[in-house]
């Protein structure tokens, strides 16, 4: 299956994936075993060292997990980290803020 991404989109993905390959060889855990933790096969698991952009986000998702760093999936958009999006909404911010007046309360006639 190809898939019609964005050059940078790929880049970002192969970098992904060789940054997951290292984690794992650096915590001298064998693709076998990695696979079987995150629950997946062992030819999803080589998908995801060579950022293959057809592997389904759990599948990423569940070897971050057993890596011990899917906290930081958790922040990928965080708003924290949308600067265009903060950029935008500061743009729209009113130019002053004014109270609405309320009517004033008549002392009921009895």
């Amino acid at each position: 299956m190809k898939t019609h991404l964005p050059l940078p989109v790929l880049r970002a993905l192969s970098k992904l994936g060789a940054d997951i390959s290292d984690a794992r060889r650096r915590r001298r855990i064998t693709l076998n075993l990695l696979a079987e933790r995150a629950g997946i096969s062992r030819g999803t698991m080589g998908k995801i060292e060579k950022g293959d952009a057809t592997t389904a986000l759990g599948s990423y998702a569940s070897v971050l997990f057993a890596l011990g760093m899917h906290d930081r999936l958790a922040d990928l958009v965080d708003a924290r980290h949308d600067l265009t999006g903060r950029q935008l909404e500061e743009e729209r911010l009113p130019k002053r803020v004014r109270t609405i007046n309320k009517a004033k309360e008549r002392p009921s006639h009895e």
